[in-house]
This record gives C-alpha cells, sequence and structure tokens, in this order.
C-alpha cells in the first residue's frame, strides 16, 4: 500500500454530504426496477422502522436491511445504483452545500477524501465518483458468485467507523490525529473521536457536547 503524505478527511455521507436516507431511498429503486410493488417497498421501510423502534440495536437494523438483497446480482445492483444516481442529479437538493463545500476544500489542500456510511456500493460508489472522493467504505457485503447472500461481515455503523478510519489513515502512513472527519447523527460519534479534526454537521446534542468539551467545529445541517 503506498504511504501518502499529508491528511485524510472522513466523510459520512447520509445528511452529511446528500440530504437523502440513501439506503431507503435505493431500496424503492430497486424494488421498482426489479417489477415489485410500491406496496412491497412501504412495508419494507415500516418492518424496518418498526425494528428501530423497538430498541434493536442498530447494527441489528441495519443486517436486517441488507437480508432484502439476497440474491440480488453484484453486477445489476452496479448498474441499478447508476441509475439511482442519475435520478439523484435531476434534484437540485440531493447534495448537502456545507458538507461538499468542505470536502473540496480538503481535495484542493491535497487531502485524501474518504466517505464512510452504513450505506453500500451501489449508493457510495457513484457519488464517491462524482465528489471526487479517493475510496468509499460502506457495510462489507458477502458474495457468493457473484450475488449477495443478504449478510454482511460487519455494519460500518458506530465504532466500527471509527475503527476503518483509524485502520485505513494507518494503512497509509497517515496521522489520525492529523486528520478530520464529519458525521450528523450519535452514531458518528466514535468516528469523529478517532481524529483529530472532528466536524459536526447539524445539531446533533451528543456530537454538539463533545466538539464543546473536546474541540471541534460545526457546519450547518439538512434542514428537516
Amino acid at each position: 500500500m503506498p504511504q501518502l503524505s499529508g491528511a485524510a478527511a472522513f466523510f459520512d455521507v447520509d445528511e452529511t454530504l446528500v440530504t437523502a436516507k440513501t439506503m431507503f431511498s435505493f431500496l424503492e429503486f430497486h424494488l421498482a426496477a426489479t417489477g415489485h410493488p410500491p406496496q412491497l417497498y412501504r412495508q419494507a421501510r415500516a418492518d424496518l422502522q418498526q425494528l428501530a423502534a423497538r430498541g434493536t440495536a442498530r447494527e441489528d437494523v441495519n443486517r436486517a436491511y441488507y437480508r432484502l438483497y439476497a440474491g440480488a446480482s453484484v453486477a445489476e445492483l452496479t448498474r441499478q445504483g447508476e441509475q439511482w444516481f442519475e435520478r439523484q442529479l435531476a434534484d437540485p437538493d440531493f447534495f448537502h452545500p456545507p458538507g461538499v463545500q468542505a470536502l473540496r476544500h480538503h481535495l484542493a489542500a491535497g487531502d485524501q477524501v474518504v466517505l464512510v456510511s452504513g450505506s453500500f456500493f451501489p449508493c457510495l460508489d457513484p457519488i464517491a465518483h462524482h465528489l471526487g472522493a479517493h475510496e468509499a467504505l460502506g457495510t462489507p457485503q458477502l458474495i457468493a458468485n457473484g450475488h449477495l447472500t443478504g449478510e454482511v461481515s460487519h455494519p460500518m455503523i458506530g465504532p466500527a467507523k471509527a475503527t476503518s478510519a483509524r485502520t485505513w489513515a494507518h494503512t497509509h502512513g497517515l496521522d489520525p490525529t492529523h486528520c478530520s472527519a464529519y458525521g450528523d447523527h450519535a452514531t458518528d460519534l466514535d468516528l469523529l473521536r478517532a481524529v483529530g479534526h472532528p466536524v459536526v454537521v447539524g445539531t446533533d446534542p451528543l456530537l454538539l457536547a463533545e466538539i464543546a468539551s473536546s474541540g471541534g467545529s460545526q457546519l450547518a445541517g439538512v434542514s428537516r
């Protein structure tokens, strides 16, 4: 692995760089593209939301989401992801300007830019390519014979984001204390703690308390 100079900036994606919940948005697109009625998406979303409302761990809700793709072709999902992204680009409000501006600032400074998200490759790869990010670290899918099994090795949520960011930095010869991280949700707390320059996107009280006590900065969040 080549050793890099400078620093890296790790960005959460949903409501940090884009205004959408990419996993739900793509699931709706995927089910429609594969000939399923709209009711199936509505039921799948309701089931996942019910799991979360019952207090199911976010990692387990993430796993339940990916089981919906069991048997799906990697090549077909890649194609659908490109089509889905083209549709998102038609929405002038898809990207969150403060997050994108920060990302472009890091690129202009010569920093490495890495997306870190609980979402997966059909959503993340087109976004990363469009924004010029160097890599996208999403929830890793288990694949057999070119198809998703529906299981994942580990959800890219909470501590997993921090571990992935630190590992990426060390693998590339970078000091995490010289790196930045951007997140909007309480589950991004570990990611922000993994670097020397944390940035809160929005007004999550847990994240704001963290930067108030340990240092960091804030960007405007997505209007809800």
